[in-house]
């Protein structure tokens, strides 16, 4: 079953509503491809437009008297197969207290079980250290063809779906911003409206799944 938004980071949320000298360090790590490193068009990178930097923002509004760092470990165009092996190294020695996941959109070119392998291999990494997870269903792209289509093995629903599954399987959290994406279109928002790029959301779009995160931090 995947976690309930209302309990999942309960005592998370306690801890960051404490108030100095009580008040700790909280660590999140944004593990995946461009999008959390905030490439935009022309493969600029913009980091304060990007969901992390967002999520960031909206914490500390909702918890004025926390302490919160938000580290970036992403890299650009690798996809899950190869943030699994790097995330002993780059993750989990920063020892942080929550992890996101977002790989879908590079993971188009790899089979289901290639898929599940990678993200399985981190969630049981990080929950064999007691750490929380936040699994990201992939952004939405501008509907272009900007690879060679015979190559992809997965369309962006299959692995948000495999991602959903995943979430309930092992009792994560789950950010379902394709949900949310399908949702806007389906009501005649247009793609343009959320794209820097083919394959990059701009702002609007990050704040869409920065959204999608912060439900998770419910102040109680």
């Amino acid at each position: 079953m995947v976690a309930d938004k209302k309990t999942y980071l309960k005592k998370e949320v306690q801890e960051l509503q404490r108030i100095w000298p009580e008040n700790q360090m909280f660590h999140i790590v944004c593990h995946g491809h461009s999008i959390p490193c905030g490439y935009m068009a022309e493969n600029v990178t913009r980091p304060f437009d990007a969901y992390p930097h967002l999520l960031h923002e909206k914490l500390s509004e909702r918890f004025p008297h926390s302490v919160i760092n938000v580290t970036v470990t992403a890299i650009g165009g690798e996809n899950a197969v190869s943030g699994a092996k790097r995330f002993q190294k780059d993750v989990l020695r920063l020892e942080p207290d929550l992890i996101t996941i977002d790989y879908g959109r590079n993971d188009m070119f790899l089979t289901e079980e290639e898929m599940r392998m990678a993200w399985e291999s981190m969630i049981r990494a990080a929950h064999q250290k007691n750490i929380k997870v936040l699994l990201i269903t992939p952004a939405a792209d501008s509907g272009a063809i900007y690879y060679e289509p015979e190559k992809r093995k997965l369309t962006d629903q299959q692995m948000a779906e495999i991602i959903r599954e995943l979430a309930e399987e092992y009792g994560t959290g789950l950010a379902d911003a394709e949900a949310v994406f399908e949702d806007l279109f389906a009501h005649g928002h247009r793609r343009s409206e959320y794209a820097a790029s083919v394959n990059h959301p701009n702002r609007r779009g990050h704040e869409i799944v920065a959204d999608c995160l912060a439900e998770w931090f419910p102040y109680c």
